[in-house]
């Protein structure tokens, strides 16, 4: 039994983390609430930075929170400030610029760090960029205004996003990447080249199987890359979406378990009471696939936000969702819902492609484990896509090929 008002910090101010915040002062008005983050920002959008490097929306449009909306909950946000050590005994946690907190439950929503470029050439050159932060797209979207040529490199999310940014731009543009088509970890060959269709359409010079050898700067600016099947693409900036590396780091020293991830059971506990993890940095239990796993979705980091902030304020409920992940592709749209894992042994896989609107071909894949609907993707129109989620949420038996087939057909 405490004889204080509850002390909580929350690392990370993303969606996860200030979701949480949210919660626990609607649930515990008494309590202090540390949100911390290296940001001076306090939460925006990250699923809308894209259409801000494409010049669609502007940056109040990508603002959800202010600094008042923090003032008024009694949230004490603190901006540009890293956590150097977290002591799980003591129950402390400690900032570079001295502060020690103290907390009875903490959260850690620390996301990622996006992986560099790391190629001969590279280090040293400046207009070399990830794409993860606000920060990261006005320096991205000044560089676009004085250049000509732009090279996007990746099979991700990221790297199609840079990609685009620079072809709504009118920068000539190539999109290189090490696999053998975008996205291989749910898409397959021919998904792979409804994508390739899509971002030819808009003049996109579309490159596969090969890699960044090195890097030709001239004047500590890029000139052009050299790939190793022997290339010289020209590219007066490069943004690189190579993936993330979950930030755990500042858990190194303590008992915490950390696998790919921070391992959190259903109430997005770890295996130390009081310290709870939500969002990317996540190892979760997800019921739909009897499995832990982590995924970087914003509304999987809602999600996980909302139930780490209910059971830190003690609370029991558990986590139960249908992540699901909906973005523009070029002038399409890409929808994932659950676990959509081509790579994943455990899940049996059916796709359709079929003639959409504007050229674009539709195409539609659904994931099974075990006679039940796991994960949905869909390229192109929409329609279905709810009545699919809640097949996956409600874990609906579907034994049979013809039943499987029919759902590649909802309306």
């Amino acid at each position: 039994m405490t004889t204080h008002d509850r002390r909580y910090v929350i690392i990370g101010n993303g969606i996860a983390g200030t979701t949480a915040a949210d919660i626990l002062r609607k649930n515990d008005p008494n309590c202090s609430i540390h949100l911390l983050t290296n940001e001076p920002y306090p939460l925006y959008n990250r699923v809308s930075l894209p259409r801000f490097l494409q010049g669609v929306l502007t940056e109040q449009k990508v603002m959800i929170r202010d600094f008042a909306w923090h003032e008024q909950r009694n949230i004490q946000l603190i901006t540009e400030t890293m956590v150097t050590d977290v002591n799980t005994g003591e129950r402390v946690v400690v900032t570079g610029k001295g502060q020690v907190l103290p907390y009875d439950a903490l959260l850690v929503a620390t996301g990622g760090w996006a992986n560099p470029l790391r190629a001969p050439g590279a280090e040293g050159t400046s207009h070399i960029y990830n794409f993860v932060t606000l920060d990261d797209t006005k320096t991205i979207i000044a560089r676009m205004l004085e250049s000509r040529t732009a090279l996007a490199y990746g099979g991700s999310f990221i790297s199609y996003e840079l990609c685009d940014g620079f072809a709504v731009r009118k920068l000539e543009t190539t999109w290189l990447m090490r696999g053998p088509y975008w996205l291989r970890i749910s898409l397959d060959p021919e998904g792979g080249e409804v994508v390739d269709n899509i971002a030819k359409k808009f003049g996109v010079h579309v490159i596969h199987g090969d890699e960044i050898e090195s890097v030709v700067p001239q004047n500590g600016v890029p000139s052009y890359v050299k790939t190793k099947k022997g290339l010289q693409i020209q590219a007066d900036m490069l943004g690189v979406g190579l993936g993330i590396t979950l930030n755990t780091t500042i858990l190194a020293h303590t008992p915490v378990e950390v696998r790919s991830g921070v391992v959190v059971n259903e109430y997005m506990e770890t295996n130390v009471p009081g310290v709870y993890a939500a969002g990317d940095v996540a190892e979760f239990y997800d019921p739909t696939i009897d499995r832990h796993h982590t995924m970087g979705t914003w509304d999987n980091a809602m999600a996980h936000g909302r139930i780490a902030g209910i059971n830190m304020a003690g609370g029991h409920e558990a986590y139960i969702d249908v992540p699901t992940y909906t973005s523009p592709l070029f002038d399409v749209n890409i929808a994932v819902v659950g676990t959509a894992e081509t790579n994943n042994p455990e899940l049996e896989v059916i796709s359709r492609r079929e003639p959409g609107e504007k050229g674009n071909d539709n195409y539609r894949k659904l994931f099974f484990r075990e006679n039940k609907l796991v994960g949905v993707l869909m390229i192109g129109s929409p329609k279905g896509r709810k009545k699919l989620v809640e097949i996956v949420k409600n874990q609906q038996v579907i034994e049979t090929a013809a039943e499987r087939e029919a759902l590649l057909e909802l309306k």
